[in-house]
C-alpha cells in the first residue's frame, strides 16, 4: 500500500499545516520527518488539500518543506499482555524504558515486551462460532485471567480453524486461526491494535448501572454512592485533598483493575503517584497494588496534544480489561489539562470560541467520554464494567467555570471539594450538600439497595441529608441572632447535623482501620447514628447541648477505630450507649 505524502506549509506551535498529495482521513496519523528524527502528529481538519495536523512532540527546528507521511491508520494502541505494572505517556511509549527525565524527541518504545513469554491455556474449542471480543484463551498476567479474545475490529462471525495447544508462548506468535463467513483463513496472536478514539463495542448489551461500587469511603458509599460502571467527578481547589481521595479510592474500591490516567497535572502531582503507588499496599491480596495498575502519565513538560491523547489511550486500555470480565476502576486526574488542550487546539485551528475561550463543543466532547464507561454483558453473559471518575482543578475554586458545568451534564455523581471543610480538617472535605449521585434516583439501585442493604435505605440516606440541611439553616440563624436568642430545640437540631457529620461523613484516610469501612459496617453506624437523631433528650440550657453532643461524638468516633464486632468495638458501643442514655427521654 503506498502512502499519502505531504509537504510542511506552515507551523503554529504544535499545530502543522500539511499540503497533501492524495487523501487523508480525520484522525489519521502521519509523521513529519525532520532531519533524523520522526515526530508523530494526527489530523484534526482538512480543507481542500491542507490538512491541520497536531504534533505531539515540540516542534522547535522544524521548516516549511518538510516531508510528511500519512500512515493510513489513526492513533492506536497496543492490547495484550503485560500492560499492568507499567508507566505509559499518552502515546503508550513506556516510560520506564527512557533514558533520562524526559522522552527524546522522535523516539518511540514499544507498548508491551515483544520477546516475553505467557503461559497460555485455550478456553474455545476447534469449530466453536465466534466474534469480536469472545474468548479464546487465558494467561496469567501477574495472578490475573488475562483472556486472549478475537480482535475488536474482526466484523460477523468466524469459525475456530485451530488453536495452539497449553504451552509458553510470545505475544506475537499465532495462536489460533479462523475462517471467516467467505472462508479466508485469519491468525490471531495475543496482541491487537485498537483507535483510541473509538469505542470498544464487543459486548451483547450495557444496561443502567445497577450495582454499587464500594470504595469503603463512607461519604460516597452512604450518602452518594457511585455504582459499578458508573461516572463521577471532583472538583476542587488546590489542597482539598483530591490525590488522596484517589489514592484511597485506587487503594480500597472493589476493583480488579486500576488506571490512573495523571493527564498533564503539575509535575508533583504525578511524581507523587510515581512514587507511591509501587510501594501502596493491595488490601484485598496483600500484594503490591502495583500489579493490577496501569499508569497513563503527562506531565506539564509534554506537549498540550500528548494530553488529550491520554485519556482516550486510558480509557481504550479500561474498555480492553472490561471485555474480558473484568471490573475496572479508571481515575483521571485532572480532566481540566485535558479541557485545555483542547482550549490551546481550538484556538489555534480559530474556531469560534465558546466560554472561557474553551470549544463550543465541549459539553459534548465531555459527554462522549464519559459515556464510554458502564457496566456491559459480555457475549457468554459475564459482566464487566468500566467506571470511571475523573478530578477537575477549576481555577480559583470556582465551581461555575465551563469544565465544571460541563462535566455535571456527563456525570452522575458530582463530589464537590469545599475548601471550608478542608480548613477545618473535615476530611475527606466533601461537601454532601452540595454533592450528589444521581443513582440514588435509579429504581435499578433502588431494588439492589433494598435487597443488599436494607429496606428503606434510601430513605435513611435522604433523612440523614435533611438533618445535615436543616443543621446549615439553624447554623446560619444562631449566627445572625446569638446563641441565647435562639430556643435550645436550634441547638439540638445544630449538634444533631454535626453528629452525623463527625460519625459518618470525616473519616481519617491514614487509620488503618478507620480508612475503609465495609458496606455492612456502614448500614450499621447509619443506623445506629439516624437512632440517636430521632431521639429527645432533656436539657436545661444551650451549654449543655454542645458539652453533651461532644461527648456523644467523641463515644461515636471510638467505634469507627476500632475492628468491627470485636471486643474493643462492641466495648466502645457499650460505653456510647451510656453516654446516649444520660439524658434521653424514653
Amino acid at each position: 500500500m503506498n502512502k499519502t505524502l505531504g509537504k510542511v506549509v506552515s507551523i503554529i506551535s504544535n499545530l502543522v499545516l500539511v499540503r497533501i498529495e492524495g487523501n487523508v482521513f480525520q484522525n489519521e496519523i502521519c509523521f513529519i520527518f525532520l532531519g533524523e528524527e520522526k515526530l508523530m502528529a494526527e489530523v484534526i481538519k482538512i480543507i481542500g488539500d491542507i490538512a491541520y495536523v497536531q504534533v505531539f512532540e515540540s516542534t522547535r527546528g522544524l521548516k516549511p518543506g518538510s516531508k510528511v507521511e500519512f500512515e493510513g491508520h489513526m492513533l492506536e494502541v497496543d492490547l495484550g499482555p503485560g500492560l499492568l505494572s507499567k508507566n505509559f505517556d499518552g502515546l503508550q511509549n513506556d516510560l520506564d524504558k527512557m533514558d533520562g527525565v524526559f522522552l527524546k524527541r522522535g523516539l518511540y518504545t514499544p507498548a508491551l515486551e515483544s520477546e516475553k513469554k505467557w503461559s497460555f491455556t485455550p478456553l474455545a474449542k476447534v469449530g466453536d462460532k465466534v466474534v469480536a471480543g469472545d474468548w479464546l484463551g487465558n494467561v496469567k498476567e501477574n495472578w490475573l485471567d488475562h483472556k486472549i479474545m478475537v480482535p475488536f475490529k474482526f466484523e460477523g462471525e468466524y469459525t475456530v480453524e485451530s488453536l495452539v495447544k497449553e504451552g509458553e508462548y510470545t505475544i506475537n506468535d499465532v495462536v489460533a486461526t479462523l475462517k471467516d463467513e467467505e472462508g479466508e483463513i485469519h491468525n490471531v496472536s495475543m496482541v491487537q491494535k485498537w483507535p483510541v478514539k473509538l469505542a470498544v463495542k464487543a459486548y451483547k448489551n450495557k444496561p443502567r448501572p445497577f450495582r454499587l461500587l464500594e470504595t469503603g469511603i463512607r461519604v460516597i458509599d452512604t450518602m452518594n454512592p457511585i455504582l459499578e460502571g458508573g461516572t463521577g467527578f471532583i472538583p476542587g481547589p488546590f489542597g482539598t485533598g483530591k490525590t488522596v481521595i484517589q489514592h484511597s479510592l485506587a487503594k480500597h474500591a472493589n476493583a480488579d483493575i486500576i488506571i490512573m490516567a495523571a493527564c498533564g497535572e503539575r509535575a508533583n502531582e504525578v511524581v507523587e503517584i510515581f512514587s507511591e503507588f509501587p510501594h501502596l499496599e493491595d488490601p484485598r491480596t496483600g500484594r503490591s497494588l502495583y500489579e493490577r495498575t496501569t499508569i497513563i502519565a503527562n506531565t506539564s513538560n509534554m506537549p498540550v496534544a500528548a494530553r488529550e491523547a491520554s485519556v482516550y489511550t486510558a480509557m481504550t486500555i479500561g474498555e480492553y480489561y472490561r471485555a474480558m470480565g473484568l471490573k475496572v476502576f479508571l481515575l483521571a486526574d485532572s480532566t481540566s489539562r485535558w479541557a485545555q488542550a483542547l482550549r490551546e487546539m481550538s484556538n489555534r485551528l480559530e474556531e469560534l470560541p465558546g466560554q472561557d475561550a474553551f470549544p463550543m463543543d465541549l459539553s459534548a466532547i465531555i459527554a462522549g467520554f464519559y459515556a464510554r464507561a458502564g457496566i456491559v454483558y459480555l457475549n457468554n453473559g459475564e459482566t464487566g464494567s468500566v467506571t470511571f471518575i475523573g478530578t477537575v482543578s477549576p481555577a480559583g475554586g470556582n465551581l461555575k467555570e465551563p469544565v465544571t458545568e460541563s462535566t455535571k451534564k456527563a456525570a452522575r455523581c458530582f463530589y464537590a471539594l469545599s475548601q471550608n471543610r478542608a480548613d477545618s480538617k473535615r476530611y475527606p472535605a466533601i461537601d454532601t450538600l452540595d454533592s450528589y449521585s444521581k443513582y440514588l434516583e435509579y429504581p435499578e439501585f433502588i431494588s439492589f439497595a433494598k435487597e443488599k442493604l436494607d429496606e428503606n435505605w434510601v430513605e435513611l440516606v435522604n433523612e440523614a441529608r435533611n438533618i445535615l440541611v436543616r443543621g446549615k439553616e439553624t447554623e446560619e440563624q444562631i449566627n445572625i441572632l446569638g446563641d441565647d436568642s435562639v430556643p435550645i430545640d436550634y441547638h439540638v437540631t445544630l449538634w444533631k447535623s454535626e453528629f452525623v457529620d463527625f460519625v459518618i461523613l470525616q473519616q481519617d484516610a491514614f487509620d488503618k482501620i478507620d480508612a475503609t469501612t465495609s458496606l455492612e459496617r456502614q448500614e450499621f453506624m447509619l443506623k445506629k447514628v439516624i437512632g440517636v437523631t430521632r431521639s429527645e433528650f432533656r436539657f436545661e440550657n444551650f451549654e449543655e447541648v454542645a458539652i453533651y453532643f461532644k461527648r456523644l461524638i467523641n463515644a461515636f468516633r471510638q467505634m469507627n477505630y476500632t475492628i468491627f464486632k470485636s471486643e474493643e468495638f462492641k466495648k466502645a458501643e457499650e460505653e456510647a450507649n451510656m453516654v446516649l442514655e444520660e439524658r434521653l427521654i424514653k
